[in-house]
């Protein structure tokens, strides 16, 4: 080997560890970098005469590549989307608002909303999901990535669909034998017990109706439900229903309509008219269950109302979100209703350690790294989603100063050679003189 390839070679010792330097530099500077993997720096060498033994001399060169698999420590925090991955994976992202944004992954869930309500990490990355139909379902082409809105809803009703009654008919009231059925709501037949129910239709709206009672016979009463609001409102005249109730003997419920098997329940469908705009609500009228006294009873005391359970609920502005470990985002509303908006993927690799690096934290697929694979959380390879966390940076400080000091005093080293070298060139050239 002459004089000159030992310059090189200690040259390429200086050009190696800067870059281990540079790696080294990189670390220490992102040891608060959420989400953030270590670099790390694989030196090799290579030979001027490869394949011959004995007689060839070795060069290094530094390669820089990251611990990608290696996980971060969670970090709790108060915000809601603030989010990290328990296990293998990738928050899918796009690097912006726009529909041409080039997808990439990334490990750094610190996600806030924009002015426009999506959700976007601290490097401008936008955060990418399924967004989910009426009854939670993912798109059939699960392919369909769109940015997550916390702001989609404005806010959220229920109808009502049951309805308890928790009431009592006196059972020495006078039999009325010649009533006709909508009677009571005509005001023919003066009721023994008539009370008004307010339910929730389907734009959370508070709409009344009417039960009335009347003893027919011995254990037997008429009811008749009407609708008290605006006539213009339904699209059939008064009552909406009508039927029987039959109590036993010791005044518990014997039956509702003479339904066989018993039954002590009837359906109510009212008939919303076109013009209101409401959706068809059917509210299941639940008077008690048959031969038991936790709903209508007929005993020798005043009828009363004890108390009603309707369900649905009025119109609710949303408050937040939460997410959960499988990736749902779950609008939460003032009403205490919810509804679950997007999921959140999550993409795995064949070989993540193979990722291309980009601005931002973020990752590309390479040929290396293999294409994404796009999973929900928490299924199969894919890890669960945490909320209110983030993941810390892989760099340990101990490891990084101590990577100095040994950097240092290997580019001192490989400074060495070449002035050892230069000076032996230089005797070299003072032979002829």
């Amino acid at each position: 080997m002459s004089l000159y390839g030992a310059l090189t070679i200690g040259v390429a010792g200086l050009a190696a560890n800067s870059m281990a330097l540079s790696a080294t530099s990189s670390n220490i500077a992102n040891v608060n970098t959420v989400g953030y993997k270590n670099q790390t720096v694989h030196f090799e060498t290579f030979l001027n005469i490869p394949g011959l033994a004995g007689n060839s001399s070795a060069g290094v060169s530094a390669l820089i590549g990251q611990d990608v698999t290696t996980q971060g420590l969670p970090t709790s925090t108060s915000s809601p989307t603030d989010l990290s991955i328990s296990g293998n994976g990738f928050f899918v992202v796009a690097t912006n608002a726009t529909a041409t944004a080039q997808q990439e992954y990334t490990r750094a869930g610190n996600f806030t909303p924009d002015e426009n309500g999506n959700l976007r990490n601290a490097a401008g990355l936008y955060l990418l999901g399924w967004k989910l139909d009426t009854q939670g379902n993912i798109p059939t082409n699960n392919s369909q990535l769109s940015m997550i809105n916390v702001s989609a809803l404005s806010g959220k009703a229920q109808a009502t669909a049951n309805l308890g009654i928790q009431a009592n008919l006196q059972s020495s009231a006078a039999t009325n034998g010649a009533y006709v059925v909508g009677q009571m709501t005509s005001g023919a037949v003066t009721p023994d017990f008539q009370r008004t129910i307010n339910i929730y239709d389907s734009q959370g709206g508070t709409q009344p109706i009417t039960l009335s009672f009347v003893k027919t016979g011995a254990n037997t009463w008429a009811y008749e439900a009407a609708y008290s609001g605006s006539a213009g409102n339904i699209s059939s005249p008064n009552p909406i229903g009508t039927g029987t109730v039959s109590f036993n003997s010791d005044g518990s419920m014997k039956n509702v309509n003479g339904a066989a098997p018993a039954s002590g329940s009837f359906n109510l469908t009212i008939p919303w008219a076109a013009s209101t705009g409401l959706a068809a609500q059917t509210v299941a009228v639940n008077l008690g269950a048959v031969g038991g006294t936790s709903g209508l009873t007929q005993f020798d005391s005043a009828s009363t109302l004890n108390g009603t359970s309707p369900d649905g609920s009025p119109f609710g502005a949303i408050t937040g979100v939460t997410v959960s470990r499988d990736g749902a985002v779950t609008a939460l509303f003032s009403n205490g209703l919810s509804q679950a908006v997007y999921k959140i993927p999550v993409a795995t690799f064949t070989n993540p350690d193979g990722l291309g690096q980009m601005n931002g934290d973020a990752y590309t697929a390479t040929r290396e790294s293999g294409a994404a694979n796009i999973n929900q959380a928490n299924t199969g390879g894919a890890g669960g989603i945490a909320a209110s966390t983030l993941e810390a940076s892989t760099v340990d400080l101990a490891t990084e100063f101590t990577n100095l000091i040994t950097t240092q005093r290997a580019y001192s080293a490989s400074a060495r050679i070449v002035t050892t070298a230069d000076q032996m060139l230089q005797e070299l050239e003072q032979l002829k003189s």
